[in-house]
Protein backbone atom coordinates (compact mmCIF):
# COMPACT_ATOMS: atom_id res chain seq x y z
CA UNK A 1 0.00 0.00 0.00
CA UNK A 2 1.33 3.59 -1.14
CA UNK A 3 0.73 6.16 1.75
CA UNK A 4 0.69 10.21 1.30
CA UNK A 5 3.66 10.07 3.65
CA UNK A 6 6.80 8.70 3.09
CA UNK A 7 10.03 8.68 5.33
CA UNK A 8 13.31 8.10 4.41
CA UNK A 9 15.73 7.41 7.55
CA UNK A 10 18.35 4.97 8.99
CA UNK A 11 18.68 3.26 12.83
CA UNK A 12 20.08 6.83 14.43
CA UNK A 13 18.86 9.00 17.22
CA UNK A 14 17.58 11.99 14.55
CA UNK A 15 15.71 9.21 12.19
CA UNK A 16 14.59 7.64 15.85
CA UNK A 17 12.48 10.95 16.39
CA UNK A 18 10.09 10.82 13.43
CA UNK A 19 9.51 7.54 13.28
CA UNK A 20 8.47 7.93 16.96
CA UNK A 21 6.13 10.91 16.27
CA UNK A 22 4.17 8.99 13.21
CA UNK A 23 3.75 6.01 15.22
CA UNK A 24 2.88 8.60 18.09
CA UNK A 25 0.23 10.22 15.78
CA UNK A 26 -1.08 7.01 14.09
CA UNK A 27 -0.57 8.52 10.88
CA UNK A 28 0.04 6.22 8.30
CA UNK A 29 3.60 6.28 5.99
CA UNK A 30 5.84 4.77 4.06
CA UNK A 31 9.25 3.39 5.69
CA UNK A 32 12.64 3.51 3.31
CA UNK A 33 15.71 2.88 4.76
CA UNK A 34 18.62 4.86 3.95
CA UNK A 35 21.11 2.99 4.83
CA UNK A 36 24.96 5.02 5.55
CA UNK A 37 26.87 2.50 6.31
CA UNK A 38 26.21 1.55 2.30
CA UNK A 39 26.68 5.20 1.44
CA UNK A 40 22.74 5.36 0.14
CA UNK A 41 22.57 8.35 1.88
CA UNK A 42 24.87 10.18 -0.93
CA UNK A 43 23.48 8.63 -4.07
CA UNK A 44 21.34 10.88 -6.39
CA UNK A 45 17.84 10.09 -5.32
CA UNK A 46 18.41 10.80 -1.92
CA UNK A 47 20.39 14.17 -2.62
CA UNK A 48 17.29 15.39 -4.68
CA UNK A 49 15.83 14.91 -1.25
CA UNK A 50 18.07 16.70 0.48
CA UNK A 51 21.23 18.03 -0.82
CA UNK A 52 22.93 17.94 2.17
CA UNK A 53 22.61 14.44 2.50
CA UNK A 54 21.41 13.67 5.47
CA UNK A 55 18.47 11.66 7.36
CA UNK A 56 15.71 12.43 7.60
CA UNK A 57 13.46 13.30 5.23
CA UNK A 58 9.60 13.58 5.33
CA UNK A 59 8.16 13.71 1.74
CA UNK A 60 3.69 14.48 1.65
CA UNK A 61 3.07 13.28 -1.01
CA UNK A 62 -0.56 14.73 -1.29
CA UNK A 63 0.82 17.88 0.02
CA UNK A 64 4.15 17.89 -2.79
CA UNK A 65 5.76 18.84 0.31
CA UNK A 66 9.40 17.75 1.20
CA UNK A 67 10.78 18.40 4.84
CA UNK A 68 14.15 17.78 5.97
CA UNK A 69 15.69 18.48 9.59
CA UNK A 70 14.80 16.87 12.13
CA UNK A 71 12.92 19.29 14.02
CA UNK A 72 11.54 20.45 10.97
CA UNK A 73 9.95 17.44 10.22
CA UNK A 74 8.75 17.36 14.22
CA UNK A 75 6.86 20.87 13.50
CA UNK A 76 5.45 20.09 10.33
CA UNK A 77 3.71 16.57 11.68
CA UNK A 78 2.51 18.32 14.90
CA UNK A 79 0.89 20.71 12.81
CA UNK A 80 -0.53 18.09 10.31
CA UNK A 81 -1.87 16.83 13.29
CA UNK A 82 -3.40 19.27 15.77
CA UNK A 83 -1.44 17.35 17.91
CA UNK A 84 2.32 16.87 19.95
CA UNK A 85 2.42 20.65 20.03
CA UNK A 86 0.31 22.92 22.91
CA UNK A 87 -2.17 25.35 21.84
CA UNK A 88 -1.85 27.24 24.87
CA UNK A 89 0.58 29.96 23.61
CA UNK A 90 2.84 29.64 26.59
CA UNK A 91 3.33 25.94 26.78
CA UNK A 92 3.91 25.85 23.02
CA UNK A 93 6.53 28.55 22.97
CA UNK A 94 7.68 26.16 25.88
CA UNK A 95 7.83 23.46 23.56
CA UNK A 96 9.32 24.92 20.64
CA UNK A 97 11.92 26.38 23.13
CA UNK A 98 12.59 23.50 23.92
CA UNK A 99 12.89 21.90 20.90
CA UNK A 100 15.48 24.62 19.55
CA UNK A 101 17.34 23.45 22.68
CA UNK A 102 17.61 20.17 21.81
CA UNK A 103 18.30 21.73 18.20
CA UNK A 104 21.31 23.75 18.49
CA UNK A 105 22.45 22.89 22.49
CA UNK A 106 22.21 19.04 23.04
CA UNK A 107 21.59 17.03 19.73
CA UNK A 108 25.03 18.81 18.01
CA UNK A 109 27.11 18.19 20.43
CA UNK A 110 26.19 14.58 21.82
CA UNK A 111 26.85 13.98 17.98
CA UNK A 112 30.33 15.06 18.37
CA UNK A 113 31.02 13.29 21.37
CA UNK A 114 29.66 10.20 19.72
CA UNK A 115 32.44 10.94 17.06
CA UNK A 116 35.20 11.43 19.36
CA UNK A 117 34.27 8.48 21.63
CA UNK A 118 33.45 5.56 19.55
CA UNK A 119 34.38 6.71 15.94
CA UNK A 120 37.78 9.23 15.89
CA UNK A 121 40.23 6.98 13.81
CA UNK A 122 42.93 9.03 16.18
CA UNK A 123 42.07 10.06 19.68
CA UNK A 124 41.72 13.17 21.00
CA UNK A 125 41.50 13.87 24.63
CA UNK A 126 41.33 17.40 24.55
CA UNK A 127 37.93 17.25 22.07
CA UNK A 128 36.78 14.57 24.30
CA UNK A 129 37.15 16.43 27.42
CA UNK A 130 35.49 19.35 25.96
CA UNK A 131 32.71 17.75 24.35
CA UNK A 132 31.93 15.47 27.65
CA UNK A 133 31.93 18.76 29.32
CA UNK A 134 29.40 20.32 26.89
CA UNK A 135 27.23 17.24 26.96
CA UNK A 136 27.03 17.40 30.70
CA UNK A 137 26.10 20.84 31.03
CA UNK A 138 23.68 19.92 28.71
CA UNK A 139 21.93 17.01 30.69
CA UNK A 140 22.31 19.44 33.71
CA UNK A 141 19.99 21.94 32.33
CA UNK A 142 17.75 19.65 31.25
CA UNK A 143 17.62 17.98 34.89
CA UNK A 144 17.35 21.20 36.37
CA UNK A 145 14.32 22.03 34.07
CA UNK A 146 12.42 18.55 34.93
CA UNK A 147 12.99 19.02 38.39
CA UNK A 148 9.70 21.09 38.32
CA UNK A 149 8.21 20.06 35.11
CA UNK A 150 6.42 16.58 34.21
CA UNK A 151 7.48 17.05 30.49
CA UNK A 152 9.55 19.83 29.14
CA UNK A 153 6.58 21.56 28.29
CA UNK A 154 5.01 21.50 31.52
CA UNK A 155 1.83 19.10 31.63
CA UNK A 156 2.02 18.53 28.02
CA UNK A 157 3.95 16.06 26.21
CA UNK A 158 5.30 17.20 22.82
CA UNK A 159 8.17 16.85 19.85
CA UNK A 160 10.21 18.58 22.43
CA UNK A 161 10.32 15.42 24.66
CA UNK A 162 10.23 13.21 21.63
CA UNK A 163 13.68 14.97 19.92
CA UNK A 164 15.10 14.77 23.58
CA UNK A 165 14.61 11.17 23.95
CA UNK A 166 16.16 10.54 20.78
CA UNK A 167 19.65 11.42 21.93
CA UNK A 168 19.03 10.01 25.41
CA UNK A 169 18.30 6.43 24.33
CA UNK A 170 21.51 6.93 22.26
CA UNK A 171 23.14 8.12 25.37
CA UNK A 172 22.09 4.73 26.85
CA UNK A 173 23.01 2.41 24.10
CA UNK A 174 26.62 4.02 23.98
CA UNK A 175 27.30 4.30 27.97
CA UNK A 176 27.09 8.48 28.19
CA UNK A 177 25.87 8.01 31.52
CA UNK A 178 23.69 10.42 32.72
CA UNK A 179 21.94 8.44 35.79
CA UNK A 180 23.71 11.18 38.73
CA UNK A 181 20.40 13.39 36.83
CA UNK A 182 17.83 11.84 38.78
CA UNK A 183 15.04 13.89 37.13
CA UNK A 184 16.31 13.78 33.72
CA UNK A 185 16.82 9.91 34.44
CA UNK A 186 12.86 9.67 35.82
CA UNK A 187 12.02 11.69 32.51
CA UNK A 188 13.70 9.24 29.91
CA UNK A 189 11.83 6.17 32.07
CA UNK A 190 8.81 7.58 30.64
CA UNK A 191 9.70 8.42 27.51
CA UNK A 192 10.91 4.79 27.19
CA UNK A 193 7.64 3.26 28.71
CA UNK A 194 5.68 4.71 26.30
CA UNK A 195 4.49 2.08 23.76
CA UNK A 196 4.99 4.37 20.35
CA UNK A 197 8.16 5.20 21.62
CA UNK A 198 9.26 1.71 22.05
CA UNK A 199 7.83 0.73 18.18
CA UNK A 200 9.52 3.58 17.38
CA UNK A 201 13.25 3.27 18.25
CA UNK A 202 12.89 -0.02 16.75
CA UNK A 203 12.17 1.21 13.28
CA UNK A 204 13.46 1.10 10.52
CA UNK A 205 15.96 -1.45 12.82
CA UNK A 206 17.18 -0.81 16.42
CA UNK A 207 20.61 1.07 16.94
CA UNK A 208 23.43 -1.03 18.57
CA UNK A 209 27.09 0.37 20.19
CA UNK A 210 29.01 -0.23 16.85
Amino acid sequence: MTHSLSLYTDSSPNGFKITIALEELALPYTLHHVRIDRGEHRLPAFLALNPHGRIPVLVDHAAGITVFESAAILLYLADKAGRLLPTEPAARWKAITWLMFHASSMGPLLGQRVHFERFAAHRNPEAIDRYRALTEAAFSTLDGHLATHHWLAGDAYSVADIATFGWTHIARIVDFDFSHHRHLTAWHERMAARPAVQRGIALPEPATDA
